[in-house]
């Protein structure tokens, strides 16, 4: 088992991880470059002070000053109203040479960061660290029961070839790589909301100033106090504006200095956490801590060499243990089991099967889908069993299939059973599974019984379809498989905001927090600790457990759990079950619910635009994407309601990010008022404007009914022709991204 849980994740992560280490490696130069290249003078040498007054000397146009942590000073000026930006000596003031961040290593940065996949590669940059933390802790522990004990660890060992060089550079190696990956994953944990964040908000503004004539910078006793050692940043004030200030930060906080009279007005320490942060950072880049970095740096190297080892052994002992045990050869087997799956949750009753018909006597054969060979020498019978992904496309595990069917010889005796999965909410229900059974009949195959579509993971279906299956195949097949129920936590609605009664499409806007322990159960010596919130992002979904048992619906998430609620926009449905449980939720009330992941509806990050595309509750998982955008990138926002009176969601919030620019720009459409307009006559309104942002690169994201995206989609396509490109285009690029219902 340890063998296993070692050696899968390194084979799956083998290319990763020697991108990583490689990147890694070469950064790990950087601070060793950046030390040699700065003078360092010695603590106490040099005050803030003295350096600020030798560099305005040769820069009269410094705007800033900054230190870094490998010890560089760096002067950012203007002259002659073009910036620019200097290393300088911190003795002399004397400028050294041109700053310019070199282009080669910002792109080694981003290929070690994000595999040049923006957030989507820092996902995997940070799934990477986290197996890389596993990869060494179970190392240790084969290198531990190789060498007969952890006080054996670092005696010779034994053997030759590529286990000995495996083992040797692993135990050189292993606490380099364990402290890059530990502090890799805990910054990438921050960052995805998966632990605190620790950001520093600073100083407010000083109330008052003096406003005097402004004094010398190097004689401003505040200044003067700060040794160069602890400098990280100094900001000066606009000139001519006696009522600004300069902007101090160091090793240890950061405040304001009146420019005439040189007092320190505010100052603001560093809080714990940030120090925490910075020391992880340092830990990780060995920035301020050259000669770890190059440390960190040699480690990095044995990745390559590792991998390349780990995997020749692992096809070495594949080669002479053979097949998997349970799974019959696939030239001897006279059952197959294909299976189609997104989430795993269809092997379960893939493997379910598998077992029953093994026991009836039957030489079993079971891979994915995408597996299809040419033809089977010996079966007799197909079973498939697959999911249906999205709006009616094939899962993961099956998206090669239809492809592969083409060149599939079966014998016109083979028989085939499809048994469909997936939930009835959705309008293309199980259509996968169905465009299979046509397919594989259109080959000629026989058709054991009709395809079958099972419901939410039904086990009592499932079971039933087995005793039909079984009686035609003269052998009883008891499925017992009951996938595990979701884990669920407690929600306490805390606030709501309730919209569009007047036209007739109830809509609100709720806002839950992680449920407290009820009193009656809670002892009262002791403090009483709320549960904390699921980590979830915006757009990802909550699947809601109606009452009276019924399978839970999914409504797409308008917060991220950083922001410490979970919020959800949901329009109240005729008759709708669930719908009306949750607009009938007062204050206090609680609900249970789960969080399913969606990581396929987000917005990219970076400079180029995003176009946001709603109608009715759609805008809830758009409005969390702008809330969440501070770094201040261009997103629009098209949004179609019925009245602006009545159920224009959100109407507070849109302006206020219209002020802060976390909103470019927003344009809505309303059914029901004079102009009845709609979405797309929006789009249609401004395509020379969405025709130029998808031409720079835009990616637009849909939310909203089936029918609203269908139309969407028509006038995306017309936009698009002067472009000679399309939607499905686009779509292949990540750049239109639907979550329709």
């Amino acid at each position: 088992m340890l063998r296993k849980l070692h050696g899968l994740p390194g084979l799956l992560a083998a290319l990763f991880m020697m991108t990583l280490a490689v990147t890694g490696a070469v950064l790990a130069l950087v601070p060793a470059m950046d030390r040699a290249a700065a003078v360092i003078p010695a603590a106490g040498e040099v005050s803030v002070a003295e350096l600020a007054g030798r560099v305005v000397e040769h820069y009269p146009g410094t705007e800033q000053i900054v230190r870094g942590l490998s010890g560089e000073v760096i002067v950012y000026y203007s002259r002659d109203g073009q910036p620019g930006a200097d290393l300088v000596n911190p003795l002399t003031g004397e400028g050294v040479a041109p700053y310019e961040p070199s282009a080669f290593f910002i792109w080694i940065k981003d290929l070690h960061r994000s595999f040049l996949l923006d957030n989507t590669g820092r996902a995997l940059a940070g799934v990477m660290a986290a197996v890389m933390v596993l990869l060494c802790i179970s190392g240790i522990l084969l290198l531990v029961r190789r060498t007969g004990g952890w006080k054996a660890l670092f005696r010779p060992l034994v053997g030759s070839g590529g286990k000995r060089i495996h083992a040797e550079l692993a135990r050189f190696a292993v606490l380099g790589l364990l402290l890059s990956a530990l502090t890799g994953s805990y910054m990438s944990a921050q960052r995805f909301g998966l632990l605190p964040g620790t950001s520093e908000i600073g100083p407010t503004f000083p109330a008052e100033v003096s406003g005097g004539q402004p004094a010398s910078v190097d004689t401003l006793s505040a200044l003067s106090q700060v040794d160069l050692t602890a400098l990280r940043e100094l900001v000066f004030p606009y000139p001519d504006d006696p009522q600004d200030v300069y902007s101090l930060t160091t090793s240890g906080g950061s405040g304001f200095v009146d420019q005439a009279t040189g007092e320190l007005l505010k100052y603001q320490p560093r809080s714990e956490g940030s120090v925490f942060q910075q020391w992880i950072v340092s830990l990780h880049t060995g920035e301020g801590l050259w000669w770890l970095g190059l440390i960190l740096g040699v480690a990095s190297l044995t990745v390559p060499v590792l991998s390349v080892t780990g995997i020749t052994i692992w096809w070495q002992r594949r080669r002479a243990s053979g097949q998997v045990a349970d799974n019959a050869d696939i030239s001897q087997a006279d059952t197959i089991i294909l299976v189609g799956s997104e989430g795993n949750s269809t092997w379960g009753f893939a493997q379910a099967l598998h077992v029953s018909l093994t026991k009836a006597g039957f030489r079993v054969h079971c891979s994915e889908m995408n597996a299809l060979p040419d033809q089977y020498p010996q079966a007799s019978m197909v079973f498939v069993l697959t999911s249906t992904y999205g709006d009616g496309d094939a899962p993961a595990s099956a998206n090669r299939f239809m492809a592969k069917l083409r060149d599939f010889r079966g014998d016109k005796r083979l028989k085939f059973v499809v048994l469909g999965f997936g939930d009835r909410q959705f309008p293309n229900f199980c259509q996968f599974a169905l465009d299979v059974d046509a397919a594989l009949a259109s080959k000629g195959l026989s058709r054991l019984q009709p395809t079958e579509l099972v419901d939410r993971c039904s086990a009592s279906h499932f079971r039933e379809w087995g005793g039909k299956v079984g009686k035609l195949i003269g052998a009883p097949l008891e499925l017992t498989y009951d996938p595990l129920p979701p884990s669920t936590v407690e929600l306490e609605l805390i606030e709501r905001a309730d919209y569009g009664v007047a036209v007739q499409a109830p809509t609100s806007i709720l806002r839950f927090k992680a449920a407290e322990p009820e009193r009656r159960c809670w002892p009262k010596f002791l403090p009483r600790l709320g549960k904390s919130l699921p980590p979830f992002e915006a757009g990802d979904l909550l699947g809601v457990m109606p009452p009276d048992g019924q399978a839970p619906r999914f409504y797409s998430l308008a917060s991220s759990a950083t922001e410490g609620v979970l919020e959800i926009c949901v329009r109240k449905q005729p008759n709708g079950l669930c719908s009306g449980y949750l607009h009938d939720l007062r204050s206090g009330d609680r609900i249970d619910g789960f969080i399913r992941h969606n990581p396929g509806f987000r917005p990219a990050t970076g400079n180029t635009p995003v176009i946001l595309i709603g109608a009715g509750a759609g805008i809830g998982p758009l409005t969390g994407f702008i809330r969440k955008n501070t770094e201040l990138n261009p997103m629009y926002l098209y949004w179609g309601g019925r009245s602006s009176q009545s159920d224009f969601l959100y109407q507070p919030e849109l302006g206020r990010y219209l002020e802060d620019q976390r909103l470019t720009g927003l344009n809505t459409a309303f059914s029901r008022s004079d102009e009845r307009a709609y979405v797309q006559d929006k789009l249609r309104q401004d395509e020379t404007a969405v025709r130029q942002m998808v031409k720079a690169g835009a990616q637009i994201l849909v939310c909203g009914g089936r029918d609203m995206a269908a139309g969407v989609t028509q006038v995306i396509e017309e936009i698009l022709k002067p472009l000679a490109i399309d939607v499905q285009t686009l779509r292949d690029e990540g750049r239109y991204l639907e979550d329709v219902y």
